[in-house]
């Protein structure tokens, strides 16, 4: 059986999920959402030195609460973890979140990357991730942009501009996986010089290039990385229609990330704060699940590997970017 992409190829082909942009070109920043049609079990696990997140400790397995209500992605470093009391506020509205006698309280984690040295303007008086987080959640959709937008608008890697990316695919047992990635990498996405993606051996039906493998490779052992020390992490969900419990979307989690370190080199380093969040509908029970579990962890790596390059493929250029972006770099 030939393995495909579901029909957008994008995490949104999970049922039940929705996602969201909303971003401000003049502070080269934004937040991204991952909503869904009702409460979802999720999961996380954390490689990177440097995180910044919300309320990813109770996802552990052990903790009480065991659904969430969405999950975001923001740039601005620790003011982005705004962006989810945004999402949470709007939903609180809406009359949605965990019952606490007659209280409701949205379960919102989030995660964020730092983007307040690419160039644009951070000079706020009041930080505008509520903001964006709140605009996000307004524009969640089954369709969505990628590229320098969302969570990715002020993305870096190494060498070329970052991004949104997101990338799906349909299992034989007719589970579905997407995964949904802003890549602000301390490394790079591309191998040396040359325009080849890290992820070549990923890709389906040409979806960044179909240039296939780099033929030559530069010394492994010095690995391209941005200047700063402190400018770095990728942040990224993985989801799933399938029935898993919060031990089993923890380890989604834990295995998905093996798609960043195929797509980034290199990754998980002290300087990024490299997440994975996982996420499970729960719309398609497992018929094996010791077999179906491997098979989604896997997926959940190769899509994530694959919405990696993605990324660095569809992001465009904008006023005073600091690096250059795939397409400008490699078909200009």
């Amino acid at each position: 059986m030939t393995v495909r992409p579901g029909p957008l190829n994008l995490v949104t082909d999970v049922a039940g999920l929705a996602v969201g942009n909303a971003q401000d070109a003049h502070l080269k920043s934004g937040a991204t959402v991952l909503l869904g049609a009702e409460p979802f079990v999720a999961g996380v696990h954390i490689m990177g030195g440097a995180p910044g997140t919300r309320e990813t400790d109770l996802l552990a397995p052990d903790k009480t609460v065991a659904q969430v209500d969405a999950l975001v992605l923001s740039g601005g470093s620790a003011f982005g973890l705004d962006a989810a009391a945004g999402v949470a506020e709007a939903l609180r509205a809406q009359g949605r979140g965990f019952d606490v006698g007659g209280q409701k309280v949205p379960i919102v984690p989030g995660a964020i990357l730092f983007d307040l040295l690419n160039g644009g303007d951070k000079n706020w008086v009041e930080p505008p991730y509520r903001r964006l987080g709140h605009a996000a959640l307004e524009a969640a959709g089954k369709e969505f942009g990628l590229g320098s937008l969302g969570a990715g608008t002020g993305a870096t890697t190494a060498n070329l501009k970052g991004g949104l990316g997101s990338a799906s695919i349909v299992l034989p047992s007719g589970h579905t996986v997407g995964a949904l990635v802003a890549v602000n990498a301390l490394g790079q996405a591309t191998v040396g010089d040359g325009p080849h993606f890290w992820a070549a051996p990923f890709e389906i039906e040409a979806e960044f290039g179909g240039l296939g493998p780099a033929p030559r490779h530069p010394d492994a052992q010095l690995p391209r990385t941005k200047l700063s020390s402190h400018a770095h992490t990728t942040i990224a969900i993985v989801a799933t229609d399938a029935t898993l419990d919060k031990p089993q979307c923890t380890r989604m989690a834990t295995a998905a990330h093996d798609g960043l370190a195929r797509a980034l080199v290199p990754a998980h380093t002290p300087m990024d704060g490299d997440l994975v969040f996982a996420a499970a509908t729960g719309r398609r029970p497992l018929q094996d699940p010791l077999a179906d579990t491997l098979a989604l962890g896997h997926a959940g790596a190769t899509c994530l590997a694959r919405a990696v390059a993605r990324a660095i493929h569809a992001a465009t250029p904008a006023e005073g970017d600091r690096f250059p972006c795939w397409s400008e770099r490699f078909e200009g």
